[in-house]
């Protein structure tokens, strides 16, 4: 992928207040993404005669945008609202057992009990970790010969720890790889193409808004996985199927329920291209400095780090635990100076952007200077 774009064009199109380091909850939208919903909401709104086939375009275009960033073929990618949606495909698709962390993010272990429980094809392996993390050491005495598929997160969402693809390919051999890419998707420069599944949201680090995401499903994982939920866009009959209910086409088109929302396509597509006109690898770069302005800030005030502190290993989550009696007291610093942060079991999750910028460190020095006062 060529970028053609400076880092500083891509940063001036974002106008979110100093004080945001969230991201990997939700990543405020930029102006090209706001520009792109309301130039679609005005065609929708004024319905022109022949203006409606601009909206038809955004699914081609959404997975030309998608494939561009994993590595795929276009037509192996399919749009999804979100992904828990794609990750509930894939789980009820599947027969055998899953291996897959009870301590990922629920999206998946609910997803393999939901469909165990309603099915019965397929069964959870519940993976010991180390502190959250699934490496291919790990990984390896945990694996049995009834394992037809490996779930892992791309970054560990407690730590901001990146798993290691191609290790973890390597130690599963010809099982499935399935890959929940949400917190790294857009920030990692990661070997998508290893995997057999790749799924992903675009509303934390692409900046896309909620509503947007996609499944992307390798040539074996297509023929592996039945498409349970099916519904009647996902056929190959020529316009909308009437009076018959014909199977599902083939491939990971078959993966669809109804028609996507097209503007949300817009929007993510948007978001996309821009991403891929900078680079994965220069906003990686970039957000690693950000992570490591955190970290030595946190260093400074005594804050214990529980994220792992290689820059190789590290995506754009830092979570540092303070002492239990202190949390309440960093928590309420943090607020009363403006700091958007996620707290969660005795932790604070700090998540910048490579484009966050230095008034919003100075914010999170000044609640660190009072809360250590």
């Amino acid at each position: 992928m060529t970028a053609g774009v400076s880092f500083e064009a891509f940063a001036e199109r974002f106008e979110a207040e100093p004080g945001y380091l969230d991201f990997a909850r939700m990543g405020p939208v930029g102006t090209t993404v706001l520009g792109e919903e309301q130039a679609m909401m005005t065609l929708l709104a004024h319905s022109r005669y022949g203006t409606l086939s601009t909206l038809d375009e955004q699914d081609a275009r959404v997975r030309d945008a998608v494939a561009a960033v994993i590595g795929f073929d276009p037509r192996q990618v399919i749009f999804q609202p979100n992904t828990s949606q794609g990750l509930m495909h894939v789980m009820f698709g599947l027969t055998g057992e899953v291996a897959v962390s009870s301590a990922d993010f629920p999206s998946s272990p609910f997803a393999i009990t939901r469909a165990a429980d309603a099915l019965g094809a397929v069964s959870p392996r519940w993976l010991d970790s180390d502190h959250g993390r699934i490496t291919p050491g790990n990984l390896r005495d945990q694996l049995t010969d009834s394992t037809v598929a490996v779930a892992v997160s791309l970054v560990d969402f407690r730590t901001g720890y990146v798993v290691d693809l191609e290790g973890i390919r390597q130690v599963i051999g010809d099982r499935l790889l399935i890959v929940d890419a949400i917190q790294g998707f857009g920030i990692v420069d990661a070997p998508f193409q290893v995997a057999d599944v790749v799924v992903s949201g675009g509303q934390k680090w692409v900046r896309a808004g909620w509503g947007t995401g996609f499944l992307a499903l390798s040539d074996r994982a297509a023929e592996h996985l039945v498409p349970v939920f099916s519904g009647f866009s996902a056929t190959d009959t020529e316009g909308t199927p009437l009076d018959e209910v014909p199977p599902p086409t083939r491939g990971v088109g078959a993966f669809e329920v109804s028609n996507p929302d097209p503007i949300a396509q817009a929007r993510f597509a948007v978001a996309l291209e821009e991403i891929a006109d900078v680079g994965v690898a220069v906003i990686a770069a970039r957000l690693a400095e950000q992570t490591a302005r955190i970290i030595d800030m946190a260093d400074e005030f005594a804050l214990d780090v529980v994220s792992p502190r290689d820059d190789a290993e590290r995506a754009g989550i830092v979570v540092v635990e303070p002492a239990a009696d202190r949390l309440t007291a960093l928590t309420a610093s943090l607020h009363n100076h403006g700091v958007t942060v996620t707290t969660r079991q005795g932790a604070v999750r700090l998540s910048p952007h490579a484009t966050t910028d230095d008034e919003t460190f100075a914010m999170l020095r000044s609640s660190l200077v009072a809360y250590s006062v």
